[in-house]
């Protein structure tokens, strides 16, 4: 049987980077990236790229890889800690598990899985999830040796681990989770969107959100093919809701075909995709979904650090809905790495 892949560093400083290049389960992730701007810019430039080929790969049928049908555990988790992954990384877990047919969202480490009982299979080939954290810089750690104060800088570190999906060992029986009926499911659904307090009036045929009036548009429930894909586009908009100047305040003054609307529809199907899934209600394209892939492709194509940002964004966004629930905290954070120091995960896009 082939050894784990060792933890390296790397320097990604957007945080929460995950590069979804796989390798197989022998030998070791190759040596410290540095903290040269060529290193980081290949993190981007790797992440990205696997994203695009999955998109692409899927644009016939119009399933980006955040669109599930909400079975198992839609959102990638952790098999040792039981924490969701956040950000960049579930994204680009949503791209491993699209591309190689992983239907279990259950993910972990060699060590993780033999912890739990489990082998990895020989030859399997990983994926890697990148964790960030805050450290004395190496002049402020001299300093401190030296009995003197470099004036407290700091700088972030990332450390990378190859993890493998439930698809790719043998030996472990996932335990029976219990699964809420649809309709709980969905009055779930109702309440969380109602704790946000954004007014939202129905009637009409399109679903929109409209800044100057800080109000939410939609068609009746009754328009729409299922329960499903209302709550869906209900959350979509609310998630440009959230992006108004006195919340999280995001660039929402882009038309249809910019640069700055296509990142604010990859942000909000990200974010979708995300509440969707912790709430456990299955997350379907939309019709129109055609015209947004392409529009993400070209924005992606143009600068590898979009998709970083708008997944951030997205993570970002969907820690201030569940903020907004009644003794509720946002699920799964912070990310955990497999030997249980406190590293944490940096929102893309925010530092």
């Amino acid at each position: 049987m082939s050894g784990p892949r060792r933890a390296a560093r790397a320097t990604d400083p957007a945080g929460g980077g995950h590069s979804t290049g796989s390798r197989r389960s022998r030998g070791t992730v190759p040596s410290s990236h540095g903290t040269h701007p060529e290193a980081r810019a290949d993190i981007y430039t790797r992440v990205t790229a696997e994203i695009m080929a999955a998109l692409e790969h899927g644009a016939g049928e119009w399933h980006a890889p955040w669109f599930h049908d909400g079975a198992h555990a839609a959102r990638p988790t952790n098999v040792a800690s039981g924490k969701r992954y956040r950000g960049i990384n579930t994204v680009a877990l949503w791209v491993a598990a699209m591309t190689s047919g992983y239907s279990d969202g259950l993910w972990g480490t060699y060590r993780q899985w033999q912890a739990a009982g489990a082998q990895v299979r020989k030859g399997e080939r990983s994926t890697t999830v990148v964790l960030w954290k805050q450290i004395a810089s190496r002049e402020e750690t001299k300093a401190e040796d030296d009995g003197k104060d470099d004036g407290g800088r700091a700088r972030m570190v990332a450390r990378a681990f190859a993890v493998f999906n439930l698809a790719q060992v043998d030996g472990y029986e996932r335990p029976l989770t219990p699964c809420l009926p649809e309709s709980e499911r969905l009055a779930h659904a109702e309440a969380f969107i109602a704790n946000l307090g954004i007014r939202t009036v129905f009637g009409g045929l399109e679903a929109f959100y409209r800044p100057s009036v800080d109000t939410v548009f939609m068609p009746e429930f009754a328009q729409f093919r299922d329960a499903a894909s209302f709550y869906g586009v209900w959350l979509h908009e609310h998630g440009h809701a959230s992006g108004a100047k006195h919340r999280l305040d995001r660039d929402l003054s882009g038309r249809f075909g910019s640069k700055a609307y296509a990142a604010e529809e990859c942000c909000v199907e990200i974010l979708s995709g995300l509440v969707l899934a912790d709430l456990g209600i299955a997350h379907h394209p939309r019709p129109d979904h055609a015209a947004y892939i392409a529009s993400w492709l070209k924005v992606m194509a143009a600068d590898p650090r979009a998709i970083f940002t708008a997944a951030g964004k997205a993570q970002q966004a969907a820690d201030w809905m569940h903020a907004q629930q009644p003794a509720l905290t946002p699920p799964g954070a912070p990310d955990e790495p497999e030997d249980g120091h406190p590293w944490s995960p940096v929102v893309v896009g925010t530092v």
